[in-house]
């Protein structure tokens, strides 16, 4: 049997017989392994700086449409998808703060022609005064006045109509820094989903109703005639054809049909040309007939909502927007 023993200040060498470099005892013992690198400083370059706007631009939410058209120019429309939150957080999903919201970007509108006057609604959608409103409100008018939410008249010009869809765009003169609406998304709409509308009722401006989507896709017949669009205060007003009947007077006949969203929101004469929103505070339709059941011999301020009007839905508008600019009378 081997045996072995260590002097005082010696030690075992495992490996006997391999030459061994002498090791003091005083020197600490070598690492077991190499020490890891150092970690290298990442690259905080346009990649960080592009992480850093998207989270930004995620907590701005609504905001953020709104902030690149004043960046972009009097004439961008600012348009969203369906998640896009005009309304302050603190306020989401209330009619108040829906109205609160987007009163500014509606106005009232009397245009006067040969025919009589018209009382309608328009909604702003850029800064620099373009309004989108029903063609059959400012058709064959000589003069246009619009009045908007604080009280500051502007007189305005017809840019394009389209009979067909009763659609105008209308330009206010000498404006700047209106407060625009956001366009919104009207193709993910549902049955139910609850909505605002805003306009002038009988010329009561920035007047507010609640209610539901209540069908789509429904079709609906309005005039063409200039004289059929005039309001006068004799007049039938706000003429419609649905589901083969006529209602509010006698739509005459050069009509178009469209299709059109329907809801129970409180529209009545003055209504047309307004916005119908969503709860987010996005203009999803502008507002054009109502169902009343007054015949044709009843005057217009006999007519009133009983929970049908239909309005034009806001992605035919944005489809629209180009040849409304480029001065269409179609």
């Amino acid at each position: 049997m081997t045996e072995s023993f260590h002097r005082s200040g010696e030690y075992e060498n495992p490996y006997e017989g391999q030459q061994q470099a002498p090791v003091n005892p005083e020197w600490p013992p070598p690492p077991a392994y190499a020490p890891a690198p150092a970690p290298k400083k990442r690259n905080r370059g346009p990649v960080a700086l592009l992480a850093a706007v998207a989270i930004v631009a995620a907590a701005i939410g609504g905001g953020t449409a709104y902030g690149i058209q004043e960046l972009t120019g009097n004439d961008t429309v600012a348009s969203s998808s369906t998640s896009t939150n005009v309304v302050p957080s603190a306020q989401k999903g209330t009619v108040a703060g829906v109205a609160k919201a987007v009163s500014p970007s509606i106005v009232e509108i009397s245009a006067d022609s040969n025919a009589g006057s018209a009382t309608g609604s328009g909604v702003i959608i850029t800064s620099g005064g373009e309004v989108v409103t029903n063609n059959h409100v400012v058709s064959g008018a000589s003069q246009i006045k619009v009045t908007t939410s604080d009280g500051k008249s502007y007189s305005a010009k017809i840019v394009g109509t389209d009979s067909k869809k009763d659609l105008a765009l209308i330009k206010l003169e000498n404006a700047a820094g209106l407060k625009a609406a956001t366009l919104g998304d009207s193709s993910g709409l549902q049955v139910g989903d609850q909505v605002v509308a805003i306009g002038s009722p009988e010329g009561l401006s920035g007047t507010v109703t609640s209610g539901i989507i209540s069908a789509l896709d429904r079709d609906v017949t309005v005039p063409t005639d200039e004289d059929q669009g005039q309001q006068s205060p004799q007049g039938d007003g706000w003429p419609f054809e649905f589901g083969g009947r006529q209602f509010n007077g006698d739509t005459g006949s050069d009509t178009t049909t469209y299709k059109a969203l329907q809801t129970d929101a409180s529209l009545n004469p003055g209504n047309s040309g307004g916005a119908l929103i969503d709860m987010n505070g996005n203009i999803i339709g502008i507002n054009s007939a109502m169902y009343s059941p007054t015949g044709a011999a009843s005057s217009s301020s006999d007519a009133g909502s009983v929970g049908l009007g239909f309005a034009i839905p806001i992605n035919t508008v944005k489809a629209d927007l180009a040849k409304l600019r480029a001065g269409s009378t179609d």
